[in-house]
């Protein structure tokens, strides 16, 4: 990497393991972070003709920043992806500054990108309860026990507010005959999520169905060969269900996350406790759903109201 000083890469491979470490960052997280900052500092290599050492990232000016965001727009990259590049550049700045190494006051004075706000777009009950239905035409020559299983998957995804991850991340120890399972979400924290008895039923029916020996410490997902399950086998049962339900493009297997919070939001579930069962850190993430639900409820005012 000729556009990155040996006294900066040092500082990038410093921050990097203090991320892993003691801020427990999942490896992708930890390798966008890297990405973020490189990309940072090949604008300024081509743009200052040289690699900036760590005095010279101090001396950066706004308008240096401003012509990186330039740069970076002229690519075709959109705000969203632009505003997670300079947060990463802005936690590396953060590091250097506690660590004694100057401070790159430009990243803070320069405002990022504003970004137009996507809500998630939940599934209605019906077709939610609809995904996890193994009992529905496949037509794609696989076994019963396949089907069985990916039933089961998506019915954890709505009915315990899983993220795929956490799903696949299940061990036949972790599902046993209670009525709640422990799962791992990001940054490694440990929540108690409740399993329906429906739930409990298809996870058992497809236990029962599957072909190979699931030892208590293996995943309880495997895939055709007995291996561990992919994300990307779960995300084409789900796009095979959305063409035999009819669905959107947006009925993705995160869908039925949003789903469940929104679901239980409309039923009158409380806020903090829809965080804790959904494993977000912050309850400023899981205030979304009031506006989702917010957004459903105009919605129907302005299309049953006689004088909407």
């Amino acid at each position: 990497m000729d556009f990155v000083a040996p006294k900066v890469a040092a500082e990038i491979e410093s921050w990097l393991g203090y991320l892993g470490d003691e801020r427990r960052m999942s490896p992708k997280t930890i390798e966008a972070y890297r990405r973020d900052v490189l990309q940072f500092l090949g604008f300024l290599a081509a743009h200052l003709g040289g690699a900036p050492s760590l005095r010279e990232l101090a001396a950066l000016a706004p308008a240096d920043v401003r012509a990186f965001m330039a740069a970076r727009r002229a690519q075709g990259i959109g705000s969203r992806s632009l505003m997670r590049t300079l947060a990463g550049t802005r936690a590396f700045a953060r590091f250097l500054e506690r660590n004694g190494k100057g401070k790159v006051g430009a990243l803070a004075a320069v405002r990022a990108p504003k970004i137009a706000k996507n809500l998630p777009r939940p599934l209605t009950v019906a077709a939610a309860r609809g995904m996890a239905d193994p009992d529905l035409p496949a037509g794609d020559g696989h076994p019963p026990w396949i089907h069985a299983r990916d039933a089961a998957v998506l019915a954890l995804l709505y009915g315990s507010g899983l993220r795929i991850s956490e799903a696949l991340g299940l061990t036949r120890a972790d599902f046993g005959a209670g009525d709640a399972i422990t799962v791992t979400g990001k940054g490694s924290k440990q929540r108690m999520v409740p399993v329906l008895p429906q739930v409990q039923k298809l996870v058992a029916a497809y236990i029962a169905l599957c072909p190979y020996d699931l030892p208590d410490a293996g995943p309880l997902f495997v895939g055709v060969k007995g291996g561990p399950l992919s994300a990307r086998v779960v995300q084409l049962a789900m796009a095979r269900l959305r063409g035999a339900l009819g669905l959107p493009e947006t009925a993705t297997p995160h869908a039925l996350r949003h789903s469940f919070a929104t679901h239980l939001l409309a039923r009158g579930g409380d806020l903090r406790s829809i965080q804790e069962l959904l494993g977000h850190a912050s309850l400023s993430t899981t205030q979304i759903y009031t506006e989702v639900d917010a957004e459903r409820l105009i919605e129907a005012y302005r299309s049953a109201h006689p004088r909407a």
